[in-house]
């Protein structure tokens, strides 16, 4: 009979067959996800390390004096630090104020450099003041042990009843070395000024001299 619909032999019609689509290109669309993910990651690496060359490491400050990125140049100048135990110089740390040497993150506007032992760098974007005590407290901030400075401490060194501190500066002027009675904490770094801490006995008069490496 004309127009009839077939059936299947067990009575019941066939499944009607849907036309398929066309198919998605996967590859591309997965290439194109993972090149959009990596353009993204590379934006926030990028501004990351904007902020990161030009900030300053809030949480490492010491004495309002920060840790930056990197390093100042508007004031640089350098004052020498010599501590002197047993009659003989013992060199303060290399990179002192210089936060993971390695791979440097931050700088203290107060910090030393490997190549020019017991040399203090003073690296600041302004002109302050900056003290010996300040520098210690730096110092101890850096390595994360405590470096006293008073009348019976020097950094790990106490001094004992029979001993006593006896300080030297020389102002840089080419002159003699001068007695300080006062604070050690309380000295202000000048250029090419030089600081002996003796701890004495013996005493060694005059300090040992310092001579600051060419170009600084």
């Amino acid at each position: 009979m004309r127009g009839a619909k077939v059936k299947s032999k067990s009575g019941r019609r066939p499944p009607v067959r849907v036309k398929a689509g066309p198919e998605l290109p996967l590859l591309p669309i997965a290439v194109g996800g993972i090149l959009i993910v990596l353009a993204i990651v590379l934006i926030i690496i990028a501004w990351n390390s904007a902020k990161h060359n030009t900030g300053t490491v809030a949480s490492q400050t010491v004495d309002s004096i920060p840790c930056d990125n990197l390093e100042q140049t508007q004031v640089h100048y350098h004052t020498a630090l010599q501590i002197v135990y047993g009659g003989i110089v013992h060199p303060i740390p290399a990179n002192i104020g210089i936060v993971n040497p390695a791979s440097p993150t931050c700088y203290y506007w107060m910090h030393v450099h490997p190549a020019n032992t017991d040399t203090i760098h003073i690296e600041s974007p302004k002109s302050r003041t900056f003290t010996l005590g300040q520098f210690f407290d730096i110092w101890t901030k850096w390595s994360g042990t405590p470096q006293p400075l008073d009348a019976t401490h020097v950094s790990t060194f106490t001094l004992t009843p029979d001993q006593k501190l006896v300080i030297y500066i020389v102002h840089g002027d080419g002159q003699a070395p001068v007695l300080y009675t006062g604070d050690p904490r309380a000295i202000v770094l000048t250029k090419h000024e030089v600081i002996t801490l003796e701890i004495a006995p013996p005493t060694v008069t005059p300090p040992p001299a310092f001579t600051f490496a060419a170009g600084l």
